[in-house]
């Protein structure tokens, strides 16, 4: 490693910062790379001289902000889910040594004969959280951010990745879509949301299982969003009606916690679907700028999951058909390249 210390000067930095923390006073050392994300966050593990190991988080400034991190770990912890300890912070370097919550995600251990009891605590942990909501403290979720993370679908994955330029009618049909969706998300009550809330970033823990991690752009939004991030999840599928099931187990349990969810299941599957959809669409674009603007190539083959999803809600709806005829056309002519549809 210290060919990689030497040439990263961050690393050099993190190695200073871990030498003056004297509780739970880390080895140095045994500092060893453990993850990196979407972001420009890394993590690495570091053993303490107590036997025990931890994670230090590294997000550069100014790409990166450790601050919403360690309010939200706060305002998340006090809920009673289980999210990291913060331990020592440097907030402007960009340091941060956090409890470790094990090595197994929830995506490494998923089977047809453990999802259901793992779903049902992810889903008990959702409520817990979402329970505790109030205004005014995170972000709102409003009209102009969902909006803008709809745009990512025309601008990364319709005109960068698929090389197409949107007609005037093909723009008038994607808005209508966009509107469609937008006052569904915006009619549906408003919750702490975690954003990211599927398998890649819960961790199975033996006691109040799951550990949460990656909450760090949590905002105050539409009660559906985590809940769909669970279970149509761009990293593993399930049969339609194995969700629907879990879907449904959640707004009994969400009614009996008090949560403003539609009293009714058939409406609120469609808030699940037309919230999912707005996350399709967004995620596509998301996993196309990873690709195109940042050189991660990882997502291209999760790319085809999240199609799927989105052609098979657009397909379940009347008003959601022009979507289905858009991509029907704009990929028509467009050259088959093993991550494009």
């Amino acid at each position: 490693m210290s060919d990689l210390y030497d040439s990263d000067p961050r690393l050099q930095n993190c190695r200073l910062w871990l030498s003056t923390i004297t509780t739970p006073a880390p080895i140095v050392s045994s500092l060893r790379p453990a993850s990196s994300d979407a972001s420009f966050r890394r993590y690495f593990r570091v053993d303490g001289a107590d036997g025990s190991t931890y994670i230090v988080m590294d997000a550069p400034p100014p790409q990166e902000d450790v601050r919403p991190f360690i309010k939200i770990a706060d305002l998340f912890g006090k809920t009673g889910v289980a999210v990291p300890v913060i331990l020592a912070k440097d907030e402007d370097q960009g340091f941060l040594l956090l409890s470790h919550l094990g090595t197994t995600t929830y995506l490494s251990c998923l089977t047809p004969e453990t999802a259901s009891p793992l779903y049902m605590d992810a889903i008990d942990s959702l409520i817990q959280l979402q329970s505790h909501s109030q205004a005014g403290v995170l972000p709102a979720y409003d009209r102009e951010l969902l909006h803008k993370e709809l745009m990512l679908f025309p601008d990364w994955y319709i005109n960068k990745h698929l090389g197409v330029t949107l007609s005037e009618k093909h723009t008038a049909d994607l808005n209508k879509v966009f509107e469609v969706l937008l006052a569904n998300n915006l009619a549906q009550a408003p919750v702490y949301v975690h954003r990211d809330y599927h398998s890649r970033n819960l961790m199975l823990l033996k006691q109040n299982n799951p550990g949460i991690l990656d909450f760090q752009d949590a905002v105050y939004g539409p009660i559906t969003y985590d809940l769909v991030s669970l279970l149509r999840d761009a990293y593993v599928q399930w049969d339609e009606e194995q969700v629907l099931d879990w879907v449904i187990r959640y707004w009994e349990r969400a009614k009996r916690a008090g949560l403003p969810i539609n009293p009714d299941i058939d409406a609120f599957y469609r808030d699940f679907e037309f919230m999912g959809l707005q996350r399709h669409l967004k995620v596509l674009g998301i996993f196309a700028r990873l690709y195109h603007r940042d050189g991660k190539d990882a997502y291209l083959k999760d790319m085809p999951l999240v199609m799927e999803y989105t052609r098979k809600t657009a397909h379940r709806y009347l008003e959601l058909i022009p979507l289905l005829r858009l991509l029907d056309e704009i990929t028509a002519n467009t050259p088959q390249v093993g991550y494009t549809f």
